[in-house]
């Protein structure tokens, strides 16, 4: 079968051929030349993503940051229980369901200005760059950043996901994004504390943790993490649900007729943003016959479970009226995506406005449009977009 490289280019534009080999002929893979296993099928990647004792997170979600350190850069992801859930405790509640509904009138604002923009320029623009503006207003806000710092730190946000060809490790623009990125939360830190205001800095700051007050060293990865996965994971989410209703006319009118949340469900099943997560394996596990050595490298690969056909009819069939409560785009067990609510409403805010403006006879220039390239990351980095006004 063809070699699964999660680092290959051409993956990142089309990688369910792959997905479906791995599924039936290698559904525990081996990969010697990059030290790594994977788990393609969806009972597997479930069980797994569940089991934390198993599956370890303390050495980070990707293979190219895997280091025992990790929870510096990606705080309570790269965490384990007991420290995960102290932690996430702290942080969810700035994503409790009564915060994420009061933010709705908010973000619909924020939807209708930035289209407002988009459109003043006529009918042609980048969808991602529109798109993009909701989410990192949105985390913004409840970080405290001023609006004036936000364009800079959507461009490190992007930076720090972007790979070049024949990147296995961590690129240098990535290190330089990370720094900056650190260095501009470590002086955000410093202000609230000086002087605290109503949002989730201030309160990581006055929190505690074992009758412990939190130090810079852990809050700045917190925001670090909020404010990329804030910003990307409903930026590509946006973009995948763009491009799927073009490509597929009558799931588009369907959409346009009402089902927005059928919309939104089917892209995060049909077009995962988040592809993989990796895990350290903490005891030797027979899978598959094969028998897997404790402080292994395992994938879990999101998008190839949600298109396993033992769980979905027809899986690359884009139909937003299928039964998606199966699907595990936000990850499942003690480490499910602590803002899924929040992505979920941005984008069916941000997609109903569109309709309500819009007709559905729009057109996606896919000769110009450019995919963000990331092994963990799924969608694009432009999608030129030509639009009709209702």
């Amino acid at each position: 079968m063809t070699s699964f490289d999660p680092y290959d280019h051409a993956l990142h534009t089309d990688p369910w051929p792959i997905y479906q080999q791995l599924r039936d002929k290698a559904p525990l893979y081996r990969n010697d030349e990059l030290d790594f296993w994977a788990l393609s099928r969806h009972a597997d990647v479930a069980a797994a993503f569940r089991d934390t004792d198993l599956f370890s997170s303390s050495h980070g979600p990707t293979l190219e940051q895997w280091s025992p350190n990790a929870h510096k850069y990606a705080s309570f992801v790269a965490m384990d229980p007991p420290r995960h859930t102290q932690m996430r405790a702290l942080v969810s509640a700035g994503f409790t369901p009564r915060r994420v509904r009061e933010m709705e009138p908010t973000i619909r604002e924020l939807a209708a200005a930035h289209l407002d923009t988009a459109l003043a320029g006529g009918p042609t623009f980048d969808f991602i760059d529109f798109a993009s503006k909701v989410p990192i207003d949105v985390i913004s806000t409840m970080i405290g950043v001023p609006p004036a710092d936000r364009p800079q730190l959507r461009t490190w946000s992007e930076q720090v996901i972007a790979r070049g060809v024949g990147d296995t490790g961590i690129p240098q623009t990535m290190r330089q994004a990370n720094n900056a990125l650190a260095g501009y939360y470590t002086d955000l830190v410093i202000t609230r504390r000086a002087n605290p205001t109503d949002d989730l800095t201030s309160a990581l700051i006055a929190a505690e943790v074992d009758g412990a007050r939190l130090q810079v060293h852990d809050i700045v990865p917190v925001l670090m993490l909020l404010g990329i996965a804030g910003n990307e994971t409903t930026t590509k989410l946006l973009g995948n649900a763009w491009c799927a209703a073009w490509r597929n006319p009558k799931q588009r009118d369907a959409a346009w007729n009402g089902n927005i949340t059928g919309w939104v469900e089917e892209t995060l099943r049909y077009n995962s943003p988040g592809q993989m997560a990796a895990r350290l394996l903490t005891a030797d596990i027979n899978l598959h016959d094969l028998t897997v050595p404790a402080g292994s490298r395992m994938l879990l690969l999101i998008g190839s479970a949600n298109r396993d056909p033992r769980v979905f009819a027809h899986p690359d069939r884009f139909d937003i009226g299928r039964d998606t409560t199966a699907a595990i785009p936000f990850i499942v067990g003690p480490h499910f995506c602590l803002g899924a609510s929040l992505a979920r409403m941005e984008a069916r805010i941000i997609l109903e406005e569109l309709v309500r403006r819009l007709t559905p006879e729009f057109h996606i220039d896919m000769a110009a449009a450019t995919r963000a390239h990331n092994p963990n990351v799924y969608g694009f980095a432009t999608l030129p977009t030509t639009v009709t006004l209702r």
